[in-house]
């Protein structure tokens, strides 16, 4: 008795079925074994100028968009039920399995009906908004979630797409667009954000446990930032020109850098305010860092700084003859000890 041999093969222990149809990759191979056995032509080459059926590409947009639409923002034929930020979304298994993340959470809950339900918890994860999540999760079914994304939501579809997984693209895409949103508007909301996010080494106050889902993007909106600072901002405000005689229209560049300044935390300011390319005239001096410094410092005394004693000087000499340099340190003010009489 002779035995057939089975068009499946097995994963686990189990037979994969694939609906009657054996792959294309498989399909192909077959049949330019064949063809090349025979002698003819390979299908590796065109055919009539066409490597493809001109209507295949028309064929998958439709298909994406169906699942957009009828899957995703319709919720039909769902086999799994999503509850995030007190919304519940009806989804499907198998294009959530293209989220690591929710590939795993869909692995470990347990499944008591024939809907699947998962919680996702972002009590501790802030910057995942409502609608960063449902732009990241949008995006599993089809990239037209890309449209979606606009400058004040771009932080959070960075987020939520960092901590879904498998969605470089979207990250990337979400990156951009926080880029190009630093601007002389929103300076101040950027350097606060850096500041709450851990260092690149991991250091954070032990009493306020920080996380970051950022990944590597958190060092790149870090330096983002620190460029615009040091390198773009003096530009925009055109600090390097003179002051204009009358001051009427409004505060100058320099007042609008004093301002800004004023309120970035000490590290992020002493390194910009020491760096060379920190140029507050055509000539880059050190004198007009330093002069800078003191104007910002004495700001600072009465705002972020308070409790704290920070100091600049003009340092000479050192490596380069001749040479000189800004240095700014901080100190904590003591508290004034209270004898008591016995």
């Amino acid at each position: 008795m002779s035995s057939i041999p089975s068009s499946s093969g097995s994963a686990n222990g189990h037979n994969v079925h694939t609906n009657g149809i054996k792959s294309h990759a498989s399909s192909e191979a077959g049949q330019s074994s064949e063809q090349q056995m025979d002698g003819s032509q390979s299908l590796d080459y065109p055919t009539n100028g066409f490597v493809q059926p001109p209507y295949q590409n028309h064929h998958n947009e439709d298909i994406v968009n169906h699942l957009y639409h009828a899957g995703f923002q319709t919720g039909n034929y769902a086999d799994t039920i999503l509850h995030v930020h007190q919304n519940v979304y009806r989804l499907h298994a198998i294009i959530l399995s293209r989220s690591p993340f929710l590939a795993h959470l869909m692995s470990t809950s347990p499944q008591t009906s024939a809907q699947r339900a998962i919680y996702v918890h972002l009590e501790q994860e802030p910057e995942v908004t409502q609608e960063g999540f449902a732009i990241a999760l949008g995006y599993l079914y089809s990239a037209i979630s890309l449209n979606l994304i606009r400058p004040d939501n771009a932080r959070a579809v960075l987020a939520a797409g960092c901590l879904l997984g498998g969605m470089d693209d979207l990250c990337r895409y979400a990156y951009e667009a926080c880029r190009q949103s630093i601007n002389v508007e929103t300076i101040g909301a950027w350097v606060q954000f850096i500041d709450s996010i851990p260092t690149s080494d991991g250091t954070t106050t032990p009493d306020l446990p920080k996380t970051s889902i950022f990944g590597l993007y958190a060092q790149r909106l870090r330096d983002d930032v620190f460029h615009f600072l040091v390198d773009t901002l003096p530009e925009v405000l055109e600090v390097h020109q003179s002051p204009p005689e009358s001051s009427s229209s409004g505060p100058g560049g320099r007042d609008v850098l004093l301002q800004i300044y004023a309120r970035v935390p000490f590290e992020m300011f002493k390194t910009a305010v020491e760096s060379p390319s920190f140029r507050l005239d055509p000539s880059g001096s050190d004198q007009a860092r330093f002069k800078f410094a003191k104007e910002v410092i004495e700001i600072r005394k009465r705002g972020i700084a308070r409790g704290a004693e920070e100091t600049v000087v003009l340092a000479f000499g050192g490596g380069n003859y001749g040479g000189s340099s800004v240095h700014i340190t901080r100190k904590m003010r003591k508290r004034p000890l209270w004898k008591v009489n016995a």
